[in-house]
Formats: structure tokens, sequence, C-alpha cells
């Protein structure tokens, strides 16, 4: 990128605030348009135009991250609006499914103002990725560029369900966007407002008595919100609902306008996945051309200019020196043509993690360092897909189980889950202090009284506190009863994974349904800086067993019936150090990430039962389970 012909700050910003757009339906959504300006006035002319849509209020975000200045000043007209149900704007909230009609209605709009050139730029991260995508996939005619900043390709295959369980951080995002949505319809009246933000139960409250259940939450409230919260916790089964181009732009990708696109996402983001997805599916529809850019990064707006994860720090080089030029290089050269030295960059480009040294940091990290690296397809063409094999010893090799290998049978009671310690989570917050002499959420930006129920990143895979259901006296999660661990001998040389992870695993259980999770860790050797090591998750994920076959409807399997199925982990890109093991730790729940199992057999969101299942993992010669790492030689 050749920062010198990047477009400079010429103009002054003029803005016009809160222009009430029409959609189809008849609600107006509130819109402020940043225009360049001399003078006080808005410089005349039609103009490249960057549009964003946001849930989480257009005024706080731009003071936030300044993009709409940011793009005015050197010649964009910028247009910032709030999506539907939120903030300025009319209409009830109902989690992301009038994105695609919204966006394209409003694309529609700005091709009908003189100041607009035809061609617009769309960017945003998060649910303003997923409003990118969706109105996309209805075709409108002046989109010319897309920046989707970690977004998801198929809500119910990843990132929104995964695996048929629910990533509860959409649960947790009802309570605390509620409680911070300042909509005048919504808070019709004062009480409702203090009940939220002040008079009731905690979302980690709630943690403690899933699944909701109507009318007994302060959801109940916002019934809007109670609609599609109690949905999403129930809507299990792969209905028409998952299809909707705002949930899942994967099955439109052929209606996307073929124009360039750049994908960013992170290693230790909640849409690692779908952003691999992305890259894929729509470089196999379009010329683009189809970028993606993927650093060790956590979810969030910011976070790409951040060298750390979680407890884990990479080197300053992870951090972009500026993502709002990432921008704007992407959009100088497709919306003005001009030419700022990105043509002929590779088409993937990715941060492999690792070969630090484990030294503690000045910020009191472990230090696992890394360095960016340019690539041309997804997975590797040099990749070996290596399985790893479990051992009944706690061995995991390339060599496969003898004939007597057995099974581990272990209790999962999902009253008593295993708690989730990092990991590819975003939004798992809750509300908490209000800055002293504040009792209204409109003049308390929502960083400055959320806290995480979880962190996301990376982190040592011992119990501490700060993360939901860990308990004294902290003790690894590898101890507990109900974790298997298997990892390699100290590996010889330096071992490079990187690219997706299959965990295809033999087992059985003695309940009508239950889950089955995996989690990929880096094991570092007893050290001064960590005299006991560090167990550094990567990836993880897991299978509710009724939804095994992958069409999602469920599928019951006959109690203590061996199966095989398979686990997708996350991609992700790390050496092993030599000295490091590599280890799989497979057990039945990672909560508060995931929901939990109750292994009745009942339908999701609605039991009231629970029941302890024995489930038995098989690692002999007729039942091999194992794990497929996608091993690179340089």
């Amino acid at each position: 990128m050749n920062l010198q012909k990047l477009s400079k700050p010429r103009y002054e910003v003029s803005v016009a605030r809160d222009v009430m757009v029409a959609m189809r339906d008849g609600v107006h959504l509130s819109t402020d348009i940043y225009f360049p300006a001399l003078h006080g006035k808005p410089i005349d002319g039609s103009h490249p135009v960057v549009f964003h849509r946001t849930p989480y209020n257009k005024t706080i975000g731009e003071q936030s991250l300044g993009y709409c200045n940011y793009f005015a000043s050197r010649g964009y007209i910028a247009v910032i609006q709030d999506c539907r149900g939120t903030f300025e704007s009319e209409g009830d909230q109902d989690f992301l499914t009038p994105e695609a009609e919204d966006g394209f209605d409003t694309m529609e709009w700005i091709n009908n103002q003189s100041w607009s050139n035809g061609k617009v730029g769309s960017w945003g991260c998060s649910w303003a990725s997923w409003t990118q995508t969706a109105m996309a996939a209805l075709e409108p005619q002046n989109l010319a560029a897309m920046v989707p900043n970690m977004s998801g390709s198929n809500a119910y295959e990843s990132s929104v369900r995964h695996g048929g369980a629910l990533e509860l951080r959409f649960l947790a995002w009802a309570f605390w966007h509620s409680a911070t949505n300042t909509q005048t319809k919504l808070k019709s009246e004062p009480r409702i407002n203090a009940a939220l933000n002040f008079g009731s139960p905690q979302f980690e409250d709630w943690l403690t008595r899933l699944p909701l259940r109507k009318g007994q939450t302060q959801l109940s409230l916002v019934p809007s919100y109670e609609k599609w919260a109690l949905q999403l916790q129930s809507e299990s089964d792969y209905t028409d609902y998952w299809k909707h181009p705002s949930l899942n732009p994967s099955l439109h990708w052929d209606k996307f306008p073929d124009v360039p696109i750049l994908l960013v996402g992170g290693w230790y983001d909640s849409y690692t996945r779908g952003q691999f997805e992305n890259f894929i599916g729509m470089g196999n529809e379009k010329k683009g051309p189809v970028r993606l850019l993927m650093g060790p990064w956590t979810h969030g707006s910011t976070n790409p200019e951040l060298s750390f994860a979680g407890d884990v720090e990479f080197g300053e080089d992870a951090a972009l020196d500026s993502f709002r030029d990432v921008h704007l290089a992407w959009f100088d050269r497709a919306l003005k043509g001009v030419d700022v030295g990105i043509d002929d960059d590779a088409p993937l480009r990715i941060f492999v993690m690792g070969g630090g040294g484990g030294r503690r940091s000045s910020s009191g990290r472990l230090f696992h360092g890394g360095e960016w690296r340019n690539e041309y397809q997804w997975p590797l063409e040099r990749t070996k897909f290596t399985s790893y094999y479990l051992h009944g010893n706690g061995d995991l090799l390339d060599t496969a189980p003898a004939l007597d290998g057995g099974a581990t049978t272990y209790r999962f009671d999902p009253s008593n889950p295993v708690p989730s310690i990092g990991g590819n989570v975003s939004s798992l917050t809750t509300l908490g202090t209000f800055p002293a002499g504040i009792t209204d959420p409109a003049f308390a930006p929502r960083p400055s009284h959320v806290r995480d129920v979880m962190s996301p990143g990376g982190f040592n895979q011992v119990e501490q506190p700060g993360f939901f259901g860990c308990k004294q006296p902290y003790l690894p999660l590898g101890s507990r009863p109900d974790v298997l661990v298997f990892e390699t001998p100290r590996l010889e040389a330096d071992t490079e994974v990187t690219g997706p992870i299959e965990v295809k695993l033999w087992v059985s259980s003695s309940a009508p349904d239950t889950d089955f999770t995996a989690k990929l860790i880096d094991v570092y050797p007893p050290s001064d800086y960590y005299p006991m090591g560090y167990a550094l998750n990567l990836t993880d994920s897991l299978l509710r067993l009724r939804y095994r076959d992958g069409t999602g409807i469920a599928n019951f399997v006959p109690a203590n019936e061996a199966i095989e199925i398979s686990i997708t982990l996350y991609p992700t890109s790390n050496v092993f150090a030599a000295g490091h093991r590599i280890r799989l730790d497979i057990s039945s729940s990672n909560f508060p990430r995931f929901d939990v199992n109750p292994n009745t057999g009942e339908p999701i969101g609605h039991e009231r039962r629970r029941q302890v299942a024995d489930n038995t993992v098989y690692h002999h010669e007729t039942r091999p389970s194992h794990v497929v790492l996608p091993r690179i030689s340089n």
C-alpha cells in the first residue's frame, strides 16, 4: 500500500443529522450524512459514498471511531444509519432479519441523491458486516465495494448456532443491547429503562437458570427482543428461518454484485470460520477481487490495531498501523480508481502465530510471537493433512492405535459444565456499574458500563478468577474427570499447523442426546516465566449428537451405540515450537461459550429436566478417533 497516494484530508466536514429515510414498509431509519465541505458548505457535485449501518448508535459510533469524518475530509460522502428498532430509527429490533431489505432500500435512496455519483462502498464490523452481505444478496446496482470486517457466512453452521448448539453470546446481546438501546418507542415508559439497567438480574444470573422462559426475564419488558431471543434459543433445526440472506449469505453469493471485497478476520474472532467460507465462496463466484486479511485478533472494530488477544502477546508487527488507512486504500482503488499499490497484493494475507519463546511480556502476557505471510489459496497448496490418533494412555500420535486400544468413558453432568476459558467469542458481556452520577444510558457509552462474562482470546487452560464457572482452588481444566486430554510427545522440531481442522471421533452415550467438544491447545514446557508451563487454547468447537449428519434435522442415536462423528474446529495458523506438545481436549461442554445439552433428548430450549450421561470415546484400531491437522512444510 502506497500511503503517499491515499486521498488526503483536504476538506472540512458538514453533517446533516437524523435524516429519516423511508423503507418499503413505511418505517423510517435515522441517517446521518457527512459531506466534504469548504467554508462551512458541502462542496458541489456528485461524489463516491461510503455506507455504514449499525445497531450500536451511529452518533456514539462516530465519536469513538471517527470513520465518517475521516472519509468526508478526503472527498467521500459518508452515510451512517441506525438499524431498525435502534436508537433514533423507527420500527422493532428483530435479530438481523430486516437488514437485507433495509440496506437495499437505503442504497436505492442513496442512488437517487444528487450528491451520489452512483458508486457506494460499504464498511463495518460484526453486525455491521452482516448488514453488508445481507443487502448484497438483493443486488443493489450502486454497490461498488465492500469491507466486511469479522462477518458470518452461515449463522446456523457457525457463529450463531454451532454444531447444533447455541452460542450464548447472542442471548447476552439481547439483555445488554435492550438495556443500552435508547429508542423512544422501546423505552416508552421510564420504568422500562430503570428496570433493564438497574432493577433486574444480570445476564450471568440467568446463565444459572437456562433455558429462558417467556415472561420470566426482564426481556418481557421489551417484547421484540424477547421474541427473537426465545426463537434463537429453540430454533435448533435447520429451518427456513436460517436461510434468509440476512442470516445465511452463503446461500446467496451468486446474487452479490461482482465488486472488490476485502474480508477481515481474526484467529480469535467469533467469525473466523465464516470469513474463510466467504473467501472461498465469494472467490469462486466472483472476479472481485476477493481478498482476506487474517490477523491474531479478537473481535472488534479497533482490535486489528492491537498486538494481543486475551493473555497472549504477538509482537508489535501483529498490529495494523491504521485500520482506517486499510479501508481508505480499498475505497480509493475501487471508488476513485486511484492506483494505491494494492493491485498485485496476494489474495490472502495471514498472521502465522507462534515462535515467540514464551517469555512474559511487560504487560504480563505470554509472548507467543508470529509473523505475516502472503498466500494464494485456502487451504494452502502445500498442506499435508496429517492424522493424529487418540490412544488410551493419553498419547496423541501419528500412528493408529492397537486393536486392543479400548475406550474411555467419563460422566458428563450438565449441572456441572466445563467452564470456557477464552476462545473465539464476542459480546458475551453483561451490564456493569454506571459511571458515578449517571442513570441514563444515553449519557454512558456502552464500554463504560458493560463487562465480560468471559473474555475472548488465548489463555492458560487453568481455572482463574474472571471466568464464569471457575471456582477455587482454580485447578487445570485437564484435571477434571470429564475432560479427556491427549497430547503428543515433546516436538523435536517446529511444526506449523495452518488451515481447517477436523476432529473425527468414535463415540457413544448412555443418554438420548449429548454433546462432544474438542479443543486444540499449544502446550508450553515449564520455564522460568511459567514454572508449570502454559496450555494455550488455539481453537475449539462441538457437535450436538442429534445433528451429527449435517442436515440440521434431529436424528437421535440409540443408547450406547458407537458411531463416528466429525467436529469442525475453526481454522487456525500456529507454529508449535520444538519442545512444545500438541494437545487435544475432548469433553461434552464448554460453558458459557455454548449452551449445555441437558442430555434428555427434549426439544432444545424447552427442556425442564437434566440427566447425567456416561459418554465414551473409542481409541482402538477399528474405531480410531483422531484429529486431522493441516501441517505445512515451508
